[in-house]
Formats: structure tokens, C-alpha cells, sequence
């Protein structure tokens, strides 16, 4: 049956740009086209000659059709197949397993058993793509079909690179509503945070700060609760060459485990049951910046691991992605536990530990630099004075101050803050009393005697318990009886753990132990009364 070519191209092109989404456009192209030119299946292809692979990004059947990201790697046969005939636009294969390219692209799509026409797609001497037609058993091609099909390497070159670009601008476009909805959760005040007490009692946790920021190396804040360890992060951030990029915090502790990988590492689109749209995770946020993750020892075994691979290899993965993604950060840590005594517990990763300690800064607790307590109250007044709006900035009342200094503060800094802003509430604007620090006057006395009943480390608690073990072993390890009974561990383990802490054990040490009765906690303090 002969077909009329203007009719046939006016009715095809018509096909082709009957969607924005190419693999439906194609498939709409595939119930015309197979009217004129035996088809089984049509697919529309990419090729990258740098890395030699070939991409599938859409196919269609008579049946269905599907938008796809179906990467195959060409051989050394199939990429000079590819290249040496560049100027060969359209070919005919009689049968596709004879053809280096077609073999393997068509290998995925089951149809490397038929004949096929492959046409490159071109579009102002520019290289869009690949276009190929499968064909029907039994239904060879021929010169007529091949004239038919030159006819379509315009429109669905046009079509292919709209395809592209359209692609690329959802991408953009998802990128931009993910940016915008996370940082309208996470914006904080753009003036932020100033560093009270820089050259006082935090000169040292400073200096330390100017070493380090210049450098990517990992930083690890260490303190209690509550002495700005948030604080002295921004200022690593800001006096570093990642200024400009983005700082991204994570509260470790925060983040339910069924949750984690979405929310460090991201998720595609319909990944899960949920995904209606893609989402990068916390860790691709802060490409070419920052990433602070504060509690980082509430992470679990598993988050652990994963935290760990991320520090190594610098890449993340996508929940239901297939690739890996690079990212180039700076990671920041915090807690305020004792990541030793959690390593010697089995509950933190001694090779975590090793990754993120490689420039540890202790933030000295508030009560510790009381000199930095009247400027901070002054910062915190304005600060608070301006949050309520109060037309001028009040002075504190007689006596407050005095109060202020003799107290312990044991929630730090954050106390402090909540305490002008009480008092400013409670004062009305006028002249802050904090009347709740009334009974403090001498807590000079308390704070020494809360000192000297201060428990002793978390190592030193665990060596005098191996001591009193082995005292009522005397000064057996293992068998029936022994410390390692007693304790309810094996014995290997404690022996190691004896080594470490410094505990001395086995044959010399067994007369240390014999017949005497275990002292308890030696190294405990005496609670009177």
C-alpha cells in the first residue's frame, strides 16, 4: 500500500506533539506509525561519548509506554560502531542480535530477536538523540520505510530536546519547592548570634575557632547542656571559606529511626508511600557548606553506620535512587555525653568516634567563667528588649547582679537568657529584680559541697567494679565463679577492657585479690548522713 508522504509526515508530526511527556507522545506516534511501517515497539535514546553509555528514556508498545532512565554501557565494539558512523543517520538492521549496538541497548526491551531502524535524531548539526523502531516477525524493512522515516527526524529531534529541557526544568523546579519549604522551616534570625565573651572566658575555645575554620577537617564540640555549643558552630561556619555556601543542622536526637534515611539522605519520587515529590536530604542541603549535627550520640547503631560511610566516601544515596550522589561537606559535631564511656558501652562506634574527633573543643560550662556573666546579661536584655518591643532598654534593679554571680547556673547559658526574659516579663519593662534568685545569696557554700560530691568518671566507676569482681573471684577471670561470671560478660571482654582502663589481672595479680574483702567504689564519694 503506498502511503503519501506529506500526509504521512502533516499526521506523525501531529503524533509527536500531541504531549509534553515524550513517552506518551511516542506511544500516541507508535499506533500511527505502525499503520504505514511494521513496528513492534518504538525508543528514544540518549548517548553520552564521554562516558559511553547509552541511555534509554522512553519506550512504547502497542500495549503501554513508559518514561525510563535505562543505562547500558556500550563495549569497545559498540562505541566505535557508534562514533565511526556518526554520518550515517539512518540504518537498517536486519536483525538486531548482528548489530554491537542494537544487541545490547535492545537486550533490556526484548527486541533484539527482529529487524530494527535506527536513526540518529539532528537537529541544526546538533546531535539530540537516537530514535529506533523494532520491528514485526516476518516484516522486513524497507527503502520506503526508511524514506518515511527520515521524514520524522525534525519533529522528534525538537521533540526530544523540548523533552529535555522540560525535564530539566521540573527538576529545577522541584529543587526550588523543596529549598522554599525547608527553609521556611528552618529561617532564623538573618543578624545572628554574637559571640559574648570572645575575649574573656571563651578567649580559649576562640583561638582554638580561628585555627580550625580556615581548614575542612571535622570539628567536635564537646560541653553541657546548654553553653552555646549551636553558637560557637555558626561562628566556624561564618569565619570559614564555606561562608557562602549553606550551614544545615540536624538534632540527632530528634529524627525517629524510621524517618532517618528520608531526612539525611533524601528520597525520590514515589520511593515510598508518601513521596509525592522528591526531596534531598539534610546532608545534599549542604553541598559546598556546613552540616552541624548536634546530639550526635543519641544516633542509633544503625544512623551510626550510615553517618560513617557518608564521613568516608563523601557520597550519599537517595531512598529509592540508584545512583550515588557526591556531596562536599564540612562536618561539625556536638554532644554533651562522654563518647570514651559510650565506646567503652558498646553504644557509639569507636571508628565514628575516630572520623569526627579530629579537632575536639571544649566549651567551658557557665559557671566555670563568671566574668562573662554581666556582658551576657546586658546582650540577653537588649536582645529580650527588643524581641518585646520595649521602648527603652531598663537597667537591672540594686542587688541583681550580685545575686546573678553567685549562682551555679547548671543549665548555662540557655538559663541565663530564660532568666532576663522572665525578669523582663515579671518587671514590666521597669528595672529586672529576678526575685527567683532570692535564695541563692549563698550558693558559693552549696556549689562547693555539689563539687566535692561530684561522681567520679565513667572509666573509674567501671575499673572499681572489675576490682571488686576480681576481689570476690580472688582474683580469678574466667570459670565457674569467676569476675567474668560475676559481671555477666565473657571473658575476652574483660580482659580487654581491664587492659584499657589499667586494671591489673592474671597470675602476678591474682595475690592482690585473695582473701581480702572488695572495698566499695573506693573512688566514690561519701554521701553524709
Amino acid at each position: 500500500m503506498h502511503t503519501d508522504p506529506n500526509e504521512f509526515f502533516k499526521n506523525a508530526t501531529l503524533k509527536i506533539c500531541s504531549s509534553l511527556e515524550i513517552e506518551k507522545a511516542l506511544w500516541h506516534c507508535l499506533l500511527y506509525v505502525r499503520e504505514h511501517i511494521p513496528t513492534s515497539q518504538m525508543s528514544l535514546h540518549l548517548y553520552d561519548p564521554v562516558t559511553g553509555i547509552a541511555e534509554t528514556v522512553a519506550n512504547a508498545t502497542s500495549d503501554k509506554y513508559q518514561r525510563l532512565s535505562l543505562k547500558t554501557p556500550l563495549s569497545e565494539k559498540g562505541r566505535r560502531q557508534v562514533e565511526d558512523q556518526r554520518s550515517l543517520r539512518l540504518r537498517r538492521v536486519l536483525n538486531a542480535k548482528d548489530d554491537a549496538v542494537a544487541e545490547e541497548v535492545g537486550r533490556h526491551l526484548g527486541g533484539n530477536a527482529v529487524s530494527a531502524l535506527i536513526m540518529d535524531l539532528v537537529i541544526e548539526g546538533r546531535f539530540m538523540g537516537v530514535l529506533t523502531l523494532h520491528g514485526e516477525h516476518g516484516k522486513p524493512y524497507t527503502e520506503e520505510h526508511e524514506h518515511l522515516l527520515r521524514l520524522l527526524n525534525e519533529p522528534f529531534a525538537i521533540a526530544l530536546s523540548n523533552s529535555i529541557r522540560f525535564r530539566e526544568l521540573q527538576k529545577y523546579r522541584d529543587l526550588l519547592v523543596d529549598d522554599n519549604r525547608y527553609l521556611q522551616g528552618e529561617l532564623q534570625r538573618v543578624s545572628g548570634e554574637e559571640v559574648v565573651g570572645a575575649d574573656y572566658g571563651l578567649r580559649g575555645v576562640m583561638d582554638m575557632v580561628r585555627q580550625v575554620a580556615p581548614l575542612d577537617s571535622p570539628v567536635l564540640l564537646l560541653g553541657e547542656t546548654g553553653v552555646g555549643k549551636e553558637l560557637i558552630a555558626n561562628t566556624v561556619h561564618n569565619t570559614s571559606p564555606r561562608r557562602n555556601g549553606p550551614l544545615i543542622k540536624v538534632n540527632c536526637g530528634a529524627i525517629p529511626n524510621t524517618l532517618l534515611d528520608s531526612e539525611l539522605f533524601g528520597h525520590e519520587k514515589g520511593a515510598f508511600t508518601g513521596a509525592s515529590t522528591m526531596k534531598r536530604g539534610r546532608f545534599e542541603r549542604a553541598h559546598h557548606g556546613t552540616i552541624f549535627l548536634d546530639e550526635v550520640a543519641e544516633l542509633s547503631p544503625e544512623a551510626q553506620v550510615r553517618l560513617l560511610r557518608v564521613l568516608q566516601e563523601k557520597e550519599i544515596e537517595r531512598v529509592g535512587a540508584t545512583e550515588t550522589t557526591h556531596v562536599d561537606i564540612r562536618v561539625i559535631a556536638a554532644t554533651h555525653r562522654n563518647l570514651e564511656g559510650l565506646v567503652s558501652m558498646g553504644r557509639f562506634r569507636q571508628d565514628l568516634l575516630f572520623r569526627l574527633k579530629v579537632f575536639p573543643i571544649v566549651i567551658p560550662p557557665l559557671r566555670d567563667r563568671k566574668g562573662d556573666i554581666p556582658p551576657m546579661i546586658q546582650h540577653f536584655i537588649r536582645k529580650k528588649g527588643l524581641d518585646m518591643k520595649l521602648g527603652t532598654i531598663p537597667p537591672l534593679a540594686p542587688g541583681a547582679m550580685s545575686k546573678l554571680m553567685h549562682y551555679s547556673w547548671p543549665g548555662n547559658v540557655r538559663e541565663l537568657e530564660n532568666a532576663v526574659e522572665r525578669a523582663l516579663i515579671l518587671s514590666s519593662g521597669k528595672h529586672p529584680v529576678f526575685q527567683h534568685y532570692d535564695w541563692v545569696e549563698g550558693a558559693d557554700q552549696n556549689t562547693r559541697k555539689e563539687k566535692s560530691l561530684s561522681l567520679p568518671s565513667m572509666d573509674q566507676a567501671m575499673a572499681d567494679l572489675m576490682r571488686n569482681a576480681l576481689s570476690l573471684a580472688n582474683g580469678r577471670v574466667e570459670g565457674k565463679g569467676g569476675a567474668a561470671e560475676i559481671l555477666g560478660v565473657q571473658p575476652m571482654t574483660l580482659r580487654n577492657r581491664m587492659k584499657k582502663l589499667g586494671v591489673p589481672f592474671g597470675k602476678k595479680a591474682k595475690k592482690m585479690y585473695q582473701g581480702k574483702m572488695p572495698a566499695v567504689f573506693p573512688n566514690w564519694p561519701k554521701i553524709p548522713g
